[in-house]
């Protein structure tokens, strides 16, 4: 199989004037490259007894699942504001283009379950940091998270590992 680099479509002025948008959905829609990528998220956790794997709307949401199938897991889906229809939490959080808020069920897990934190792509850890503070508000034992995509200069990573997570990603874009 090809690097998953080259699986991934660069748009440049996505969602607005100069940030370059990393597009998984070809990744996805290649069988070998999108099995490959799951594999890939879900190995360095396979032995480490995960309840739920938590992905983030929405490209999170299609690998978390498939990661979630593979480790034998759960799934917490983690939504934007006002799309969940029972008791949620919030957190908001900042984007590189503006805010947000993501909310969860306050019922999607049991105090103590451990959980695996899945998104498409780590920039500058925002939305990751406001998952995972969502998990660890209802108790969750957060054991990892996963990315397919790693921009290393926006340093994202970074404040995930000071935080104390350990991170998984496949590839790593140069820039934004």
């Amino acid at each position: 199989m090809k690097d998953l680099k080259s699986y991934v479509r660069t748009i440049p002025d996505f969602p607005k004037e100069g940030i370059m948008f990393r597009d998984v959905t070809t990744l996805f829609g290649n069988p070998a490259a999108f099995r490959h990528a799951v594999d890939a998220l879900a190995a360095p956790f396979k032995h480490d007894r995960i309840d739920k794997v938590a992905g983030i709307e929405a490209r999170g949401f299609i690998l978390a699942g498939a990661v979630a199938h593979r480790l034998s897991a759960g799934f917490v889906p983690i939504r934007k504001e006002g799309k969940l229809p029972h008791q949620t939490l919030s957190e908001g959080y900042v984007l590189e283009y503006g805010e947000a808020t993501l909310e969860m069920h306050l019922d999607a897990f049991e105090p103590g379950e451990r959980i695996l934190l899945v998104d498409d792509l780590l920039a500058t850890g925002g939305t990751a940091v406001a998952a995972l503070s969502l998990l660890e508000r209802l108790g969750g034992d957060v054991i990892g998270c996963s990315f397919i995509i790693d921009l290393p200069d926006l340093g994202g990573r970074e404040k995930l590992e000071a935080m104390g997570e350990k991170v998984v990603t496949l590839v790593e874009f140069d820039g934004d």
